[in-house]
């Protein structure tokens, strides 16, 4: 039985998305395999105006599942110190909400401290640590690029785990 699972990493300027496919062999829980499926980004200029970037994500968003036809969806929860990068980054987390929600797709959050916990073990990991426990899991020569596709690969494989 497959399982695909989308990681998304909330933004506005920059969005990422990371799609996994975990496979159960047998009932047993350590007979399931994971595989990497697509990763990326959805970019947004700080040039266009603030609904038109809106409507973008929008729409990369409804043809990102379209294309990888997710199972559950993870997102990573808000975390900001500046309260403007939250406000904004809250936006962007609503119309991804809203797509979610329109196409009936069940969907998890976790913490950044969840996310490093999951992989690393260790709740205060630091951003290189997660990296390398994300191509350790998904075996992957390299380190996926940018680091906002790697984070969303991360929050997907702690749904995993969770699941």
């Amino acid at each position: 039985m497959e399982k695909r699972i989308l990681g998304l990493d909330p933004g506005l300027a920059i969005l990422g998305f990371g799609a996994i496919s975990c496979t159960q062999i047998s009932h047993k829980v350590q007979e399931t395999t994971v595989n990497m499926l697509d990763f990326g980004v959805i970019r947004t200029s700080a040039d266009v105006e603030m609904g038109q970037r809106l409507c973008t994500l929008f729409d990369d968003l409804h043809t990102l599942m379209e294309e990888l036809q997710p199972d559950l969806v993870a997102i990573e929860k808000l975390f900001f110190y500046r309260m403007s990068s939250t406000i904004v980054v809250a936006q962007a987390r609503g119309v991804l909400v809203l797509v979610l929600a329109q196409r009936r797709l069940p969907y998890v959050e976790f913490t950044p401290a969840q996310i490093k916990q999951a992989l690393t073990g260790y709740g205060n990991a630091d951003k290189s640590e997660v990296q390398e426990a994300v191509a350790r899991e998904l075996d992957l020569d390299e380190i996926p690029k940018p680091d906002d596709a790697a984070d969303a690969l991360a929050v997907a494989l702690t749904a995993w785990f969770q699941v």
